[in-house]
């Protein structure tokens, strides 16, 4: 099957972006983070109700990412790195190193705990970049037994043709399916555009946004630089235009099914 790309199409007349998040900065002890979700309004975009933007951090000989063991609960997590590596341990036993192109999903249910390092290697000047995020469970879903799935790179849809590179992370986009099997339809995936480059992206969720990672891209004739997280209407496609080159995540997918409470770790 091929990848069903249009850049001839358009978005409709008038400005697709319904409102704009800027994410505010959380240090999370070794470095800090851009948070752009639980946004100000909205709050979650589909099931993703927490975003973080980690790096692009060069760490000092000796140093790295230390998260030590926490809980979570009514949630899943995805670790996407765009550069480094994350060792992940958890009470279930899984130990498991993610590179960039894999993907890390612990679904926490009723409950688990991990922590997450940066290996022996890493910790002398390795950069580390990457979106840390998370997606609540539907209420029916919440209290099952937690799990771990990880998928390495080569199990992913991807191209890189023309000026555009797509990685299709979960969900169904372009016409390709991701092997992510998730608990509610979740869209997400890494779009690369090089300058110049221009991609129409079709209503593919009930929710959908982008989030600019690095660079600058236009849509609605406005352009918008990185570390913003741009919330599209119901309904709407986007033409995506960059005379820069950027790197920007889609997410989206079905809305939450009732109003989720965060509090620390904790999703219900």
């Amino acid at each position: 099957m091929t990848w069903t790309l249009n850049a001839d199409n358009h978005a409709g007349e008038g400005d697709p972006v319904a409102s704009v998040l800027v994410p505010r900065a959380r240090d999370i002890g070794d470095f800090a983070v851009r948070r752009a979700l639980p946004g100000s309004h909205p709050r979650t975009i589909g099931p993703f109700v927490f975003f973080d933007q980690m790096g692009p951090v060069t760490f000092e000989a000796g140093r790295g990412m230390d998260v030590r063991p926490h809980p979570h609960i009514g949630l899943s997590t995805i670790t996407w790195l765009f550069s480094g590596e994350i060792q992940h341990k958890d009470s279930l036993g899984y130990d498991v190193t993610i590179r960039p192109g894999e993907v890390n999903w612990m679904t926490a249910g009723s409950g688990i705990v991990h922590s997450e390092r940066s290996p022996a290697w890493a910790r002398n000047g390795a950069v580390l970049s990457g979106i840390q995020a998370w997606v609540a469970l539907p209420q029916d879903q919440e209290e099952c037994a937690p799990s771990f799935q990880h998928y390495t790179a080569d199990l992913f849809p991807r191209m890189d043709d023309k000026g555009i590179g797509i990685a299709l992370i979960t969900g169904s986009a372009f016409g390709k399916r991701s092997p992510v099997v998730t608990a509610s339809e979740t869209l997400y995936a890494e779009l690369r555009l090089q300058a110049g480059a221009q991609l129409f992206v079709p209503a593919l969720a009930e929710e959908q946004a982008f989030y600019v990672a690095d660079g600058t891209i236009t849509l609605g004739g406005k352009e918008y630089a990185e570390g913003t997280m741009l919330v599209l209407k119901p309904g709407s496609g986007a033409l995506v235009t960059t005379s820069t080159g950027a790197r920007c995540m889609l997410l989206g997918g079905d809305a939450l099914d009732a109003p989720r409470h965060l509090y620390w770790n904790f999703v219900s």
